[in-house]
């Protein structure tokens, strides 16, 4: 059996140029032995888990939907707001929910503490590559190249949060 506790698992933070966007987050498969770049089920686990802190007045990252992952959603504490094709639906404790591939969603701190959830991916390979993503209010995509690299392009290559905030 493998085994981690949540308390020994770094947390890692990004946040974009501007402020618009930031999350800090725990991966609980990559600290269970996940090896993301195999290509063996066994080295690569089936799903991905990790715990997510979105700080007041952040969003996660920008609307995006992705093509061939899927995520299930279950929210700790705090209040959310999540955004997909109909609008956005506030979130809290105890809520969870689904976005499938090409499903495009982002998620937002809507309160005064931090927003806490679980998110649980499969791990879907795309052909050689892996998962792409697409962003439909700057009409960009993240691509992965060789190995598990990613690129943004838009036309060209482009940074990540261009045209986001």
């Amino acid at each position: 059996m493998r085994k981690v506790n949540l308390n020994e698992i770094p947390e890692q933070e990004r946040k974009s140029p501007k402020g618009k966007f930031g999350r800090a987050s725990k991966n609980i498969s990559i600290a269970l032995g996940r090896e993301p770049e195999s290509l063996d089920l066994a080295k690569r686990h089936p799903f991905d888990l990790a715990l997510v802190r979105i700080p007041k007045g952040k969003s996660l990252c920008p609307y995006h939907a992705h093509e061939a992952e899927t995520e299930f959603y279950l929210v700790v504490s705090g209040r959310g707001s999540v955004r997909d094709k109909d609008g956005i639906t506030e979130v809290g404790p105890g809520d969870a929910f689904l976005f499938q591939p090409g499903e495009a969603h982002q998620l937002s701190n809507a309160g005064n503490e931090d927003f806490i959830y679980y998110v649980i991916a499969d791990n879907p390979r795309s052909g050689a590559t892996g998962d792409s993503c697409f962003y439909p209010d700057s009409g960009k995509w993240a691509v992965v190249k060789e190995g598990l690299e990613e690129v943004i392009v838009k036309g060209t290559e482009a940074d990540y949060f261009d045209g986001e905030e």
